[in-house]
């Protein structure tokens, strides 16, 4: 075993992080806001306190937003204190009008949606989004979200949502940023501050709610709310960073997940809420159950019934219950009874009110229901436009091989007879995604019509769905073909529906849905120039479409300006710049595969059977984490280290030549990665330590450069300190985490 390095490092908790995002420090309240949150609560009555700690739904209708009435009637009687799936700024006016008119203490209400990317205006889903590798895209992002659920009348969302994620059975990959701790953490703070900005009290910032904590995107078998199993070890360094990045950003709020963590359910677990978040992390936020979550701790089987629940949850540190009625149903007689104290429930009231005090609603609690604000807000020009961008950078270039001499992509503005087939070629719904939330779906712009515009009159672009996401009628076949027969280029739109990802959508197989992969296998067959468009929510299983399609495009689901932003891209008004931030596979069989996994005692080794691989398929992924082309190409040359060892609390430079070798201006990510050659326990093969993102006009070159700290390399060891080890490690630079070169750097005490 390697002897520690004795330093100030020794006393981190977790990864400090190089971010090109500000951190800002845990929320901390004023001594003004607790002043006034403490003489609020000696004011209220016990039902009055646990209806501040109850988050209920509205319901809606075809025609718009209605409330049920036993609802109305507790807000009325002061027994409900927050309100989630209420929007608009006048529906939101007129619920606020009764807390703030028809109670005793005139408390405002909270409202919280799901903003998950984007309100009306609908960004790239935000798996799509990580792969622009771009925090301050993200970031903005997050602004335009925020400025459009601000002018709803909304003042709390429930993201980002950071889980870190390595199967892609998992719906939720979609919801997320992909595999990466390091890229994860990095985009968990540039939302936060997308969302919160530099002052809560201006109306066009929202609290943010960072989620599921914790681990939920390590759900065994893929399987959404199955249970997670995993060392202590492997919670802290893998998945628990984002949530950290997230709270160091300043993120007000936290939401439970609906999994357990050694044994416990999170909405009821103390070692996660108490320890973790509220002691060592010093957060002073408010915490808020999923969906239900602290009744289903009752199937879990921790407790017998939902009072108990109730219980657990109250002493682990949750302070709202949502739609659960948990608290509602039950606090005071867990009260009476002695299993919890008044001074929990004060303690939970203070963290809802804090909330609201931070967002000045007790100073004027109609200040983010402006129907004029709306208005001129939602949809603006400027939110559109980056709509637009967005989705430009969100597509990855998965493939672009020679056809009769010549790569496929960009396509010649000049083609005359374009067919486009599938059945996300005129589709608004499916260009949203999951999770839309109020997106307008009559605003999406299909990919049928972006293409359409980008042609222009001069060019007959014929249309045919082919075939639809589920089941085995391919009686579109026949137009298809017919269509693609007299087509000087066919584009093939396939890929997932918005309801075959996201929340509940585990898939076992995941290749093309329904009859898809028969159609594009059917127009294969007539040796026409073809390019394949994946809208999709997770990474699929596309061996034969790796194979055998000219070019792929991973156009994932773009929002409403999906079609404008796919059109730049194939006639190449814009060079696809975006990289993956999770893996594809080539089987389902490899699953988890992830970019920076450990090392056997037996290594792969072709000549030999018994090391650790397949019998029938490599060990190698069909796309590797960080891969992406572009329309033109890039050489890597003349890695430096500016010196060979690196000492406490120092930093080495790092730096490699990139040159654009194509014909066409392109951006790329040059990506750096770590490699710990010996530890005290054993460490991942690699591990992405920093990337740029650069432009190169053609024939340029430039010098990229990083900086490694020491505690760039620490880690948690065997004793569970986290701390660099004296030693080697492999420093690699490269176009992905698949093709780096690397050089040899050695940490001394």
């Amino acid at each position: 075993m390697k002897k520690g390095l004795i330093f100030a490092l020794i006393s981190l908790l977790i990864l400090e992080l190089k971010s090109q995002t500000l951190i800002k420090q845990p929320y901390q309240p004023s001594p003004k806001a607790l002043e006034f949150v403490q003489n609020l609560i000696q004011k209220m009555t016990l039902e009055e306190k646990i209806g501040q700690m109850t988050l209920f739904t509205s319901d809606w209708d075809v025609t718009g937003p209605t409330i049920r009435a036993n609802y109305q009637a507790d807000i009325q009687a002061g027994k409900v204190g927050s309100i989630f799936n209420a929007h608009t700024a006048e529906y939101t006016r007129k619920l606020q009008k009764i807390a703030v008119e028809q109670t005793r203490l005139k408390i405002p209400l909270l409202f919280g949606y799901d903003v998950i990317h984007g309100h009306k205006t609908i960004f790239p889903s935000p798996l799509a989004e990580s792969c622009t590798w771009d925090m301050a895209l993200i970031e903005k992002n997050a602004h335009y979200s925020a400025k459009e659920a601000a002018a709803s009348g909304l003042h709390w969302i429930f993201n980002p949502m950071v889980d870190v994620a390595r199967d892609p059975r998992w719906g939720r990959v979609s919801e997320g940023s992909g595999e990466d701790t390091y890229l994860g953490s990095l985009i968990a703070q540039a939302k936060v501050k997308g969302y919160q900005g530099s002052n809560l009290q201006d109306p066009f910032t929202i609290l943010a709610c960072v989620k599921h904590f914790a681990a939920y995107g390590a759900a065994q078998a893929g399987r959404d709310y199955h249970t997670v199993d995993m060392s202590e070890r492997v919670l802290r360094e893998t998945y628990l960073p984002p949530y950290k990045a997230a709270i160091d950003a300043g993120c007000f709020s936290v939401m439970t997940s609906f999994n357990e963590y050694d044994g416990v359910p999170a909405s009821g677990n103390a070692f996660l809420l108490q320890k973790i978040l509220r002691q060592e992390w010093n957060f002073k936020g408010l915490v808020v159950t999923d969906y239900t979550s602290m009744n289903e701790m009752v199937a879990h089987g921790i407790v017998a019934d939902e009072k108990a629940a109730g219980e657990l949850a109250l002493n682990a540190g949750v302070d709202l219950d949502m739609q659960g009625a948990v608290y509602y149903n039950y606090l005071k007689k867990s009260l009476a009874e002695g299993k919890i104290t008044e001074r929990q429930i004060n303690e939970a009231v203070k963290n809802v009110l804090l909330a609201k005090y931070e967002l000045g609603l007790f100073t004027d609690p109609y200040r983010y229901s402006d129907a004029a604000r709306e208005k001129a807000t939602i949809f603006a020009p400027e939110i559109m436009n980056h709509a637009r961008i967005a989705a430009q950078k969100s597509i990855v270039l998965l493939k672009n091989e020679p056809f009769r001499g010549r790569k496929i992509l960009p396509l010649a503005k000049n083609i005359q007879k374009v067919a486009l087939i599938g059945p996300l070629a005129n589709n608004q719904e499916d260009m949203l995604g999951n999770w839309r939330a109020a997106g307008d779906i009559s605003k999406a712009v299909t990919i049928l019509q972006g293409i359409k515009e980008a042609l222009g009159s001069n060019a007959e672009v014929k249309y045919a769905k082919g075939c639809d996401f589920k089941g085995n009628d391919t009686q579109g076949f026949e137009e298809a073909i017919a269509l693609a027969k007299n087509a000087e280029v066919v584009i093939l739109a396939m890929g997932e529906n918005q309801a075959q990802s996201g929340e509940a959508a585990s898939r076992s197989d995941l290749g093309l849905p329904g009859v898809q992969q028969q159609l594009v296998e059917a127009i294969y067959k007539l040796g026409k120039p073809t390019v394949i468009l994946l809208s999709n929510g997770r990474p699929l299983t596309i061996s034969w479409l790796a194979e055998n399609a000219p070019a792929i495009l991973e156009t994932w689901h773009l929002g409403t300006m999906a079609g404008k932003a796919i059109a730049d891209v194939l006639f190449g008004d814009y060079n696809p710049s975006g990289k993956l931030t999770m893996t594809f596979p080539r089987s389902v069989g490899q699953i988890p595969i992830f970019y920076n996994p450990k090392n056997t005692g037996r290594p792969f080794n072709a000549q030999d059977k018994y090391t650790s691989k397949y019998l029938d398929i490599s060990n190698e992924p069909l796309f590797p984490f960080g891969f992406g082309l572009s329309y033109t190409d890039f050489s890597y040359q003349n890695m430096k280290l500016n010196k060979n060892q690196l000492k406490a609390n120092d930093e080495i430079g790092v730096s490699i030549e990139v040159k654009n070798i194509g014909n066409l201006a392109g951006e790329e990510i040059v990506q750096l990665y770590v490699q710990d050659l010996v530890g005290s326990v054993t460490r991942p093969i690699k591990e992405l330590k920093g990337f740029q993102k650069i432009l190169l006009q053609a024939g340029e070159t430039k010098t990229v450069s990083f900086k490694l700290k020491t505690q760039d390399l620490a880690f948690y060891t065997q004793d569970m300190s986290f701390k660099p080890e004296a030693g080697k490690f492999k420093v690699m630079i490269g176009t992905h985490s698949n093709s780096t070169q690397d050089l040899i750097l050695e940490l001394v005490d």
